[in-house]
């Protein structure tokens, strides 16, 4: 069996995985597909292909952190505002 010079890419798969849980379903599990394709495609020596999917299981894991923190910010501001104009009432 022919060995390789190129790195594995890592594959981010537990990333992927807090993102899904915590944060983002829709983007997590994404990142969690584009996660499972690294290693397949790495051992299948397609390793620009390995690289791509690295890459995206990154990128789908961020969007979906970023994503799901801004909802979360944007929600805790909108408590403020109902409990501002709840005390502002009375």
């Amino acid at each position: 069996m022919e060995t390789s010079n190129t790195p594995k890419p890592d594959n981010y798969l537990a990333l992927a995985i807090i993102t899904t849980i915590l944060c983002c379903l829709p983007f997590g599990i994404v990142a969690i597909v584009k996660a499972s394709q690294v290693d397949t495609l790495y051992f299948a020596q397609q390793y620009e292909a390995a690289q791509k999917a690295s890459s995206d299981a990154k990128k789908w894991s961020i969007i979906g952190l970023v994503t799901g923190g801004a909802g979360i910010f944007l929600y805790f501001i909108f408590i403020l505002i109902c409990a501002l104009i709840g005390a502002a009432a009375n």
